[in-house]
């Protein structure tokens, strides 16, 4: 459960990662894990290979000590077989004490002789002794360094115990300190001895010859060399498991006394798997042969080879970082300037891309859509020429719609009021309905100011008063800077018009009409135009907002549906003027007084002409 969450997160992270990334680390991946695969595969064999040659020479190596130390033993045992020549000398040494003092003098100078003889025959015997079963002692020496009688008895008696009841008479001893010695000096020797009997079987005493440990091994210089190169440690053992020889108390690594105080460690296999260990004894077995390879000294060379690898490895992944980088970069850059552009054309910009792109399907892609993003942006400036001309067409469709209603309205109370008496007042209908006109056509929508619009609106309610007798009054509150503001013409006077429609529906009371401005905390025009007719109620309310929603959205037809052409002109077709002129921004709204009446506000900029 928890490994199949785990690798959904690593197939989401993988999915969501940047296209460049997953390049650069694919490439990576692709190259790094077959080099390192590789390298492995490689150290392994090396490895082995190394281990089986070191076990092979290891093999060979012991071979040799082998047939050194039978070598050794071979003539050891003739020179220690050397003094069974003399039969009667052997005889006498059983026979001791039974002898008399003149034969003892003869015995003893006959043993001397027999010593000084065994001496030359090998050149590395300095010290010879010889322990009758009397316990006395006969001793030879090419040295200053004379044997403790008493101190070898001593001796002798535990290696009595040790070698006498053997099969063989020959035996060499463990390693064992000089304390026999009358100097004591240090350092080690190794005892090579027989076992004495006369003709008859009787036990006669022992020869003992003192050997340094290093004559054991006569070794060739180049396996010496070796062996220290894999640093290799042999241990030769007697059959009583005792360390005859140690080839790191050899060498200097260790002493031999240290060689000594830890010589059950060294005999025994201890199961180190960080050692190869390779056995085997001389033909008649008395000696046993351990050699020990160390497998991190063995392997030195390939952990150095090893690191090689290791630093080779991360320099190719760093090279192949780069190329993956450069190749994923050279991929990916294209690709990152068309997603750019692409985002630019989401804001409105519609430009292509200008670099030079290659010849492959990528710069194809950026090609084709260079193309695209201007034949967008052609379209787009022939669909905005196209709007321009709609709004202007548009706006010119509902000034025109408006001035015909207003002057057939005042051209009927013209007419009608020349009906009704004949007086001066129609002149005065007539100069007013003028003037009207020059303020509105005299302009052509140019330059329009919020002091115009005033001045048209007062004129139109002036002719209003004359036709229903001074029934309406108009006050202006507006600041004397924003007079110069400039507006769109016919904005005040059809909301008046529409008040005087829908308000004033008693004859008896007269209307009161205001128009008031503000400046807002931006610097934007408020105006308000407020009247005390008869309100409206809650769903005529709801009504006329949702037209003025509904003017946002008609803003660009030029089409009028059939309910717009019945309702004529109204507070929508000026909301539409100032969405089309100024931006969605600016509004008309309306609402109902606190007690009674009408609210109309417009938001309009502060636009000096």
């Amino acid at each position: 459960m928890m490994n199949s969450r785990w690798t959904r997160k690593i197939v989401v992270m993988i999915r969501n990662m940047k296209f460049q990334n997953k390049l650069m680390f694919g490439y990576l991946f692709a190259c790094v894990i077959p080099l390192i695969g590789v390298s492995v595969i490689i150290f392994t064999q090396s490895a082995k290979g190394l281990e089986d040659s070191s076990q092979e020479f290891a093999s060979l190596y012991t071979s040799q000590i082998r047939t050194t130390l039978n070598q050794f033993i071979d003539e050891y045992d003739k020179v220690t077989k050397s003094v069974l020549v003399d039969n009667g000398l052997i005889y006498n040494l059983a026979e001791e004490q039974s002898l008399s003092m003149e034969e003892l003098i003869n015995q003893k100078v006959a043993v001397q002789r027999m010593l000084t003889r065994v001496t030359w025959l090998k050149s590395e015997i300095s010290t010879l002794m010889l322990v009758s079963r009397d316990n006395n002692v006969y001793q030879y020496t090419t040295t200053t360094s004379r044997v403790n009688e008493n101190a070898l008895l001593a001796q002798a008696k535990e290696w009595n115990k040790k070698y006498l009841n053997t099969d063989d008479p020959f035996f060499i001893t463990g390693l064992h300190d000089r304390s026999y010695y009358e100097d004591k000096g240090a350092g080690a020797v190794v005892t090579v001895g027989r076992v004495l009997f006369s003709s008859n079987g009787a036990y006669a005493g022992m020869l003992l010859i003192d050997l340094d440990p290093f004559t054991l091994l006569q070794l060739d210089h180049d396996f010496v060399l070796a062996r220290d190169k894999y640093g290799m440690s042999v241990i030769i053992s007697n059959r009583q498991g005792e360390i005859v020889y140690h080839s790191d108390a050899a060498s200097g690594r260790l002493s031999w006394d240290q060689v000594s105080e830890s010589e059950m460690n060294a005999i025994k296999d201890t199961g180190d798997e960080n050692l190869i260990l390779l056995s085997g004894s001389t033909s008649k077995g008395d000696l046993s042969i351990k050699t020990e390879i160390p497998r991190s000294k063995l392997l030195q060379k390939i952990n150095r080879i090893k690191g090689i690898t290791v630093i080779v490895i991360v320099l190719s992944c760093l090279i192949i970082m780069l190329i993956s980088f450069g190749l994923s970069y050279t991929i990916t850059r294209p690709i990152k300037a068309l997603r750019r552009s692409m985002k630019q054309a989401e804001t409105g910009q519609y430009l292509p891309i200008e670099k030079e792109q290659a010849n492959d399907e990528i710069g194809s892609l950026v090609y084709s859509y260079n193309k695209m993003i201007l034949t967008i942006r052609t379209l787009i400036e022939e669909v905005y020429i196209a709007e321009i001309k709609q709004r202007q067409a548009k706006f010119m469709a509902l000034q025109n719609q408006i001035n015909p209603h207003m002057l057939y309205n005042t051209l009927e109370s013209i007419r009608m009021k020349v009906l009704a008496k004949d007086d001066d007042e129609s002149a005065e209908m007539i100069m007013i309905l003028a003037r009207m006109f020059r303020l509105v056509l005299g302009k052509g929508g140019r330059h329009h100011s919020v002091k115009n619009e005033l001045e048209y609106t007062a004129n139109y309610l002036q002719l209003q008063n004359i036709r229903f007798d001074n029934m309406f009054s108009l006050k202006i509150r507006i600041p004397d800077e924003m007079l110069a503001c400039t507006i769109i013409p016919l904005v005040f006077q059809p909301i008046v018009e529409n008040s005087i429609n829908h308000g004033f529906l008693d004859y008896t009371q007269p209307m009161h009409i205001e128009i008031e401005g503000a400046w807002t905390e931006e610097g934007e025009i408020v105006i308000r135009i407020i009247d005390d007719g008869g309100g409206m109620s809650i769903d005529k309310q709801q009504e006329l907002l949702a037209g003025l929603v509904d003017a946002e959205l008609d803003k660009y037809k030029l089409e009028e549906d059939v309910k717009s052409e019945r309702s004529g002109l109204g507070l929508k077709n000026i909301a539409e003027r100032i969405k089309l002129h100024y931006g969605d921004q600016y509004y008309l709204t309306i609402r109902s007084g606190s007690e009674r009446g009408t609210i109309v506000e417009i938001y309009m900029p502060n636009q000096v002409g």
